[in-house]
């Protein structure tokens, strides 16, 4: 089931907040909620996997019990979660996308041993590369952060998308506690489930450019970089409030950054692999669920299975849309400035 998020803009040139629950009548949020109460999410765990687990849920507000076959069951949070012998995990209930972030942590069930909570007044990290994926302390700010990050940057078809996501200090703690990584580092189905709930749950704001405006964008700019310092300016400037701590992926020199952003409250930072900050690792699996969710809307509207990145199968789904829509399409689904577009022959394309 492809998950849709939940209100990201296209085209108009403005970023427009993602409507959480909170945001929602009881009406809305009884069916918001009625639509994902038969959820069931069905693991297998090794035995490093398995222990993790039971520590982690141990000390937590859960009812206990051994059914027949089990290692054990825990009941609450909207969830009835059943550890098996044999390593099956089954977890049922609508709290099933929460548990998955507290608990297991966002990573492939062979590897999702417990996470460390970060230090009280710390910032927190999300760990990058270790085995366990633990958060870890990366500074002394205590403050909340806001983190932004692209995604479509890197894909000849679909949309360039920017989100940002603004955390206070203890969200923070409970999402790098859980695990919560750069949507590099997860697969689609899962970068959808989650970029739902972090949008559902964290004030956000989300820039979707479909190929048609950026395509006039890139033309107008002449530079991807200053592209990009807009729309992550679009995205950071309404959630920023003075004292907030803003870190931003780094994609290009420091001073177009610090010029999109110039009066806008907060502090400003800028670094390469930002996504070990877990608001910008937050804000990234959101962009990559937005950016997932529009490469299937302009696959399906022009019945042509558009890949992600720029390679072989790039090459081809390329040619089967020029040949069923024609060149002068093409500017609809894809990014031009590719070299891809000249190398397949499609230039007249760019004109």
């Amino acid at each position: 089931m492809r998950v849709r998020c939940a209100a990201h803009e296209r085209g108009n040139g403005h970023a427009r907040p993602i409507v959480g629950a909170r945001a929602l009548g009881p009406a809305a949020r009884a069916a918001t909620l009625s639509r994902v109460t038969q959820r069931t999410l069905v693991l297998t765990l090794g035995k490093a996997a398995a222990d993790a687990l039971a520590a982690r849920l141990q000390g937590e507000p859960l009812e206990w019990r051994s059914p027949p076959h089990s290692r054990f069951q825990v009941r609450g949070d909207g969830v009835v979660a059943t550890l098996y012998t044999s390593g099956k995990l089954v977890v049922q209930g609508a709290g099933v996308d929460a548990f998955e972030l507290r608990y297991l942590g966002g990573v492939a069930p062979a590897a999702a041993p417990a996470a460390a909570t970060a230090k009280r007044g710390a910032k927190a990290r999300v760990g990058a590369g270790a085995a366990d994926g633990a958060a870890a302390a990366e500074s002394d700010d205590d403050v909340p952060t806001i983190g932004s990050d692209e995604t479509g940057k890197g894909d000849y078809f679909g949309p360039l998308v920017v989100a940002a996501v603004r955390l206070e200090p203890d969200e923070a703690r409970k999402l790098a506690a859980a695990g919560v990584m750069d949507s590099k580092r997860v697969g689609d189905e899962q970068a959808c489930r989650l970029g739902a709930f972090v949008a559902e749950h964290f004030p956000c704001r989300v820039r979707r450019i479909d190929p048609p405006e950026y395509n006039a964008l890139h033309r107008r700019h002449g530079n991807l970089n200053l592209l990009l310092a807009e729309a992550h300016a679009e995205v950071l400037r309404p959630l920023a409030r003075d004292g907030d701590l803003i870190v931003v992926d780094q994609f290009g020199p420091e001073r177009l950054m610090v010029k999109a952003m110039a009066g806008a409250p907060g502090r400003l930072t800028q670094r390469p692999r930002g996504e070990e900050i877990v608001a910008v690792a937050a804000a990234s699996i959101v962009a990559r669920q937005v950016f997932l969710d529009a490469l299937k809307e302009l696959s399906e509207a022009f019945a042509v299975d558009l890949a992600k990145g720029a390679g072989t199968p790039t090459d081809k789904a390329a040619r089967a849309f020029v040949k069923l829509h024609g060149t002068g399409k093409l500017g609809a689904v894809a990014k031009l400035h590719f070299k891809t577009t000249v190398k397949l022959g499609f230039g007249a394309a760019l004109s």
